[in-house]
């Protein structure tokens, strides 16, 4: 398993997504994790070449890939997770003759934004990706949605080769509830009141996660709303600063704005997704988004962009409301992404049942050993091939 996040390092979804996968494979297969970041004693680690300290940061990351491709002999399948380990699976299937899977949680070509942030980087990364996905025997998607993208930016795949198996859900771990027995509760930290409607957000300040367009709509929100936004890892100090402007003047026009900028634990964020009245996903290209279906299990009712995987995820009016995204009209998005939280915070009967409602599919459709099965399934399948 090739992967560049793994616990303690776990950032984004594609993490969270082989954090949990990996402890059901192992029920079913031999698994040894290779990743890159801190030492961990539970998976081998790869560094990128100390010579490269001052190149391009995608250049240190083909470099530290090289040494994982290396390390992969006596595998009998290699999979890898996003552009990150893309090369090193192709690298490794290439050199010892194993099949690679590659799970496609997002696609260079559907994130152009970050041309302008990581210039010639991203150059690179979109050639590692394009290339990953030219020679997989199985490509992965994390959902219906996902696989279409796949298939439109990468036209030359076979079909039968690119397949859907959603991400999935520890309804375990994410519960509805307050705060366990010696734990913060960070709500009250915070200053928040759970005698009022709280709308909450989580995720990285990125232009894909449609942090901005939450903060235009949340000027049209009910007085009565508080807002939680657990916001961080900015793509650029510029983000950052244009993010912190416009919570600031939020905060001055209506109150009750809760920023929380540090990477919170589990626990914590479970606790705010629970208390929340809505959760929103304002995200402008998802893949599926594994939060919504943290927010569902904790029951939780979602706003979300109708983008992606996300209506896969995402129930129209039973768990939820999905709110079309157009980028050519992005103020009538904001508008209509006010308008739905309003409508689902203001009448917390409806809210409540959404959240029953999403608990239950959560559990039922996105359970993680159906997910390690199938998975299975395609490591079986491309080795016979």
């Amino acid at each position: 398993m090739m992967t560049r996040e793994y616990p303690p390092e776990v950032y984004g979804g594609a993490g969270v997504h082989v954090t949990q996968l990996v402890p059901r494979l192992r029920e079913l297969c031999e698994v040894t994790v290779h990743c890159m970041g801190v030492a961990r004693t539970e998976a081998i680690v790869h560094q990128p070449d100390p010579m490269l300290y001052a190149a391009n940061s995608a250049v240190q990351m083909m470099s530290a890939q090289l040494r994982m491709a290396d390390a992969a002999s006596g595998a009998d399948v290699v999979h890898s997770h996003t552009w990150y380990t893309g090369l090193a699976g192709h690298l490794a299937a290439e050199l010892y003759g194993i099949p690679h899977v590659l799970t496609a949680h997002s696609l260079e070509p559907r994130r152009p934004w970050k041309a302008e942030q990581l210039g010639g980087g991203y150059r690179l990364s979109s050639w590692s990706e394009r290339n990953a996905m030219a020679y997989a025997d199985a490509v992965i998607a994390v959902s219906s949605g996902m696989r279409a993208d796949v298939l439109d930016a990468y036209p030359e795949l076979n079909p039968d080769r690119v397949h859907v198996v959603h991400n999935g859900i520890d309804a375990q771990v994410w519960h509805p509830g307050g705060p366990r027995d010696g734990v913060r509760d960070v709500l009250a930290e915070l200053g928040v009141h759970r005698d009022r409607p709280i709308v909450a957000f989580v995720g990285r300040i990125t232009h894909q996660k449609g942090v901005a367009h939450l903060l235009a709509a949340a000027r049209h929100l009910d007085p009565s709303i508080q807002l939680v936004l657990c916001a961080g890892a900015a793509d650029t100090p510029r983000l950052e600063a244009e993010v912190a402007t416009a919570v600031s003047e939020l905060s001055r026009r209506r109150g009750s704005v809760f920023w929380v900028r540090e990477m919170l634990p589990t626990e914590m964020v479970r606790q705010i997704l629970s208390a929340a009245t809505v959760f929103v996903c304002p995200s402008v290209y998802e893949p599926l988004g594994i939060v919504n279906l943290e927010a569902m299990a904790c029951g939780t009712a979602v706003v979300a962009s109708d983008v992606g995987g996300i209506p896969e995820v995402v129930a129209e009016g039973v768990t939820g409301r999905l709110v079309h995204y157009d980028a050519d009209d992005t103020t009538a998005y904001e508008a209509s992404l006010a308008d739905a939280i309003n409508a689902v915070a203001g009448d917390p009967v409806t809210a409540e049942a959404m959240g029953v409602a999403g608990r239950a599919r959560a559990i039922a459709e996105f359970d993680w050993n159906q997910i390690a099965a199938r998975t299975v399934r395609i490591y079986d399948q491309v080795r016979k091939n």
